[in-house]
């Protein structure tokens, strides 16, 4: 562990004890200032008198073994008395339903405002709290809405802020004050966004060793009693998570106990529970009742339908809107660096809301990797004269980035592909984390594991590209070099981007590999060598199977559909899309012990095409099943990400063997009239090819992923499966409409593609 963190949480702990000891805090800071100055240079002799003792209980505490017995519990309280005694606090919160927030509008740019506007009370607001002068117009607002809050919080305290949460120390007395400026300040940015905080006061030494009762003694329940009591089923519940009783405990009493206490107060304060009253806090405001405007039904609504518009401005297409789009609207356009030509209707508004400023996840994007190879092979295709980075712009619309204008791959031009990502086990890896330096840590890896991996996936996959007819509800000039993506969110381990459909695929694996070579990198997150994984986890090649090497990983969910499909809709299946992915994983991890990503995609090319779930879509449209003959699952979704590179090759394979389209769709049809039907077909079309063109799909197709599990023959164009569960039947399923989908989608030399007749 990075010893920064170690001091860093020396430091925290110190500055609340001091903040404490103070008569008046708010006036006299002389003992909890020289404190801090004098950890910070790492300088003993200059910490003050009056709290020695507690840095030096402090640094001891940190390395301190787990008490065995409550006895042992019992003397550490006696060693450590000032740490058993003194209170800190612990806050946690952020933004809640955040989805509701962003896509509640229609159009990319107002989604794109609301997703920076979060950002920026994410990535800059909230820090600022703890960091006087770093922010003038924060200290101004917080010295009006909390005065003196601010003298008592310090960078240190700070334990992440980087997931779109945030979960800090703070000196006991201002844990209310502190979580009512969180949610505040959502509020009076957002004005409509949820936002929900949390603080409660623990005794120091429950930084360590949990939640504990106010009276340490030989009857306290601890280890011993814990293993007397593992299978009672509440017991089991809350402690057990493996054989191993003494880690379950260890791992449980910690510093996640206190975590997990606040997430539960979090949960019943977001759903507008009030808190009994004998529970602390209970005079904090309620958030029983959210933010609300009236809409009169006699009145003019904004473009989202959902407030009383305030203005018609002067913006393409002259919409109308309310305050709460308006802002969305304009902090859209300043994180697109749009010139300040264009924001002249905001001052029209004459509010004294400012917006304040992000840097767009594209400029982010474009420095990450300057003084790498990624950045010749990014703007390798861009004429000499614009090779200046800062010369290609933002693109400015979804049919910007579906490539409409552009004049190469036209099969492709007017279809986006939506990726979403998260984290696999991340809840199980954070129940083993027992310290807050390590909290720290973990959430410093996994936001930069996120953040790198999509950047990676993107230099590698993609380029700018130029506009030819421009959007006429955009600004953009014909000719103009764009970057063919929008990264809607990065928080922690979640990502939504916007990327051409012809690259959707490659860059959702790529994301997933990236995310676990970063880890790896650390070294904090490998599995042990003895893991023993199951090569059935694949059915792509599984003999060249790599092995599992990090145990945590992503799932994701990609959509490839028309850039005029509603944002709100797609997205609305993204989400289905990944959590099939998710459920894909926890699956192979459970049989197979297989922990990587997965991936679940659909391409959708028209909206009327699934009117349900996608769940609902694939039982009821795309699976045949019958008394007495195997079932047919006519999808391969959702796959590892080792199979999905391995379906790019097996597409990319068929387009350049030539089969003949009309052949393809014809294909699909029959695998509906049943497995034989689809088998005799199958191998009918493929004997019209040529030598060379039957070989490509019997290596990538046939031999990669319909191998028979019972002799050495070959089920092209299915795959056999095992019975489920609750059922003896066998299960045939097959990749073939997802072939045919992707068809248009693969991009191969054209002196590759010569089609038979």
């Amino acid at each position: 562990m990075d010893n920064s963190h170690k001091k860093s949480f020396a430091l925290a702990l110190a500055w609340c004890y001091a903040w404490g000891l103070a008569s008046d805090p708010k006036k006299d800071l002389s003992i909890f200032q020289k404190t801090r100055q004098a950890l910070q240079k790492q300088s003993p002799e200059q910490i003050p008198e009056e709290i020695t003792d507690i840095i030096a209980q402090i640094e001891e505490l940190q390395d301190l073994d787990f008490p065995n017995t409550s006895k042992d519990l019992q003397q550490i309280t006696e060693k450590l008395p000032d740490l058993w005694q003194a209170k800190i606090g612990l806050v946690y919160g952020g933004a809640t339903k955040i989805k509701g927030y962003v896509f509640e509008a229609a159009k990319l740019p107002d989604i794109r405002g609301a997703s920076a506007l979060l950002d920026r009370i994410n990535l800059i607001d909230l820090p600022a709290f703890f960091d006087r002068h770093s922010k003038p117009a924060i200290d101004k607002w917080l010295e009006a809405n909390f005065p003196g809050l601010q003298d008592g919080l310090i960078p240190e305290l700070i334990v992440y802020s980087t997931g779109g949460n945030i979960l800090a120390f703070c000196p006991a007395a201002l844990a209310d004050d502190l979580a009512n400026a969180i949610e505040k300040r959502y509020t009076e940015e957002t004005l409509t966004a949820n936002s929900c905080a949390v603080g409660d006061t623990f005794k120091m030494l429950e930084v360590r060793f949990g939640l504990l009762p106010d009276n340490i003694d030989d009857g306290t329940q601890w280890l011993e009693w814990y293993k007397n009591n593992a299978k009672d089923e509440l017991v089991k519940a809350y402690f057990h998570r493996s054989e191993d009783l003494e880690k379950d405990f260890q791992n449980r009493k910690s510093f996640n106990e206190l975590v997990g206490k606040l997430a539960t107060r979090f949960n019943q304060r977001r759903a507008g529970n009030i808190l009994p009253n004998n529970l602390p806090h209970k005079n904090r405001p309620s958030r029983r009742y959210p933010p609300m405007f009236e809409t009169h039904p006699y009145l003019v609504r904004d473009e989202s339908d959902r407030r009383n518009a305030i203005k018609q401005v002067k913006l393409p297409g002259e919409p109308c809107l309310s305050e709460v789009l308006a802002r969305k609207r304009i902090f859209g356009q300043i994180t697109k660096k749009e010139g300040s030509g264009g924001q002249k209707w905001y001052s029209g508004l004459d509010y004294d809301w400012e917006p304040g400023y992000v840097d767009s996840w594209v400029r982010k994007f474009r420095d990450s990797f300057q003084k790498t190879d990624l950045n010749q092979q990014y703007y390798e295709n861009l004429p000499e004269k614009i090779r200046r980075a800062d010369e290609v712009k933002e693109a400015k619309s979804l049919r910007e980035i579906a490539g409409a204008e552009a004049e190469s791959v036209p099969p492709t031009s007017g279809f986006v592909g939506y990726i979403y990502a998260d984290g696999n086990n991340m809840g199980g890896y954070i129940q083993t984390i027992k310290t807050p330096q390590k909290y720290k840590q973990f959430s410093l890896d996994i936001f930069k594991a996120t953040e790198i991996s999509v950047y990676k996936a993107i230099a590698k996959h993609l380029q700018p590209r130029q506009v030819k007819n421009p959007d006429p509800d955009s600004n953009t000039k014909p000719g103009t070099w764009i970057h063919p993506f929008e990264i809607i969110a990065i928080g922690g381990d979640d990502v939504m981007l916007i990327v051409p459909a012809d690259k959707a695929l490659a860059i959702a694996q790529t994301i997933g590999e990236e995310f676990e070579n970063y880890l790896i990198s650390t070294g904090r997150y490998n599995l042990e060598e003895s893991n023993e994984e199951s090569k059935e986890s694949h059915r792509y090649r599984p003999e060249k199977a790599p092995k599992s090497r990090c145990g945590l990983s992503t799932s994701v969910g990609v959509l490839i559909t028309s850039d005029d499909t509603p944002i709100y809709y797609a997205e609305n299946l993204t989400n289905q899309l990944l959590k099939s992915a998710k459920t894909k994983a926890k699956e192979l991890n459970k049989d197979y012990n297989y922990h990587g990503g997965t991936i679940d995609f659909l391409a959708m090319k028209s909206v009327t095409m699934l009117t349900s779930n996608v769940k609902a879509f694939r039982e009821e449209g795309l699976t045949v099943e019958s008394e007495d003959k195997p079932t047919l699952k006519l999808y391969g979704s959702p796959y590892t990400l080792y199979e999905i590179g391995g379906i790019l090759e097996t597409a990319k394979a068929l387009k350049e063997s030539g089969f003949p389209r009309s052949q393809l769709y014809q294909m699909r049809s029959f695998l509906e009239q049943g497995k034989k039907t689809a088998m005799l077909n199958y191998r009918y079309f493929r004997a019209r090819l040529d030598e060379e063109s039957q070989d490509l799909l019997f290596e990538n197709f046939e031999e990669a992923w319909c191998k028979s599990k019972t002799n050495n023959g070959y089920l092209a164009p299915w795959m056999f499966l095992e019975g489920g569960k609750n059922s003896d039947k066998s299960i045939y399923e097959t990749l073939w409409r997802e072939l045919v989908d992707l068809y248009p989608f693969i991009e191969v030399a054209k002196e590759e593609v010569v089609e038979s007749s």
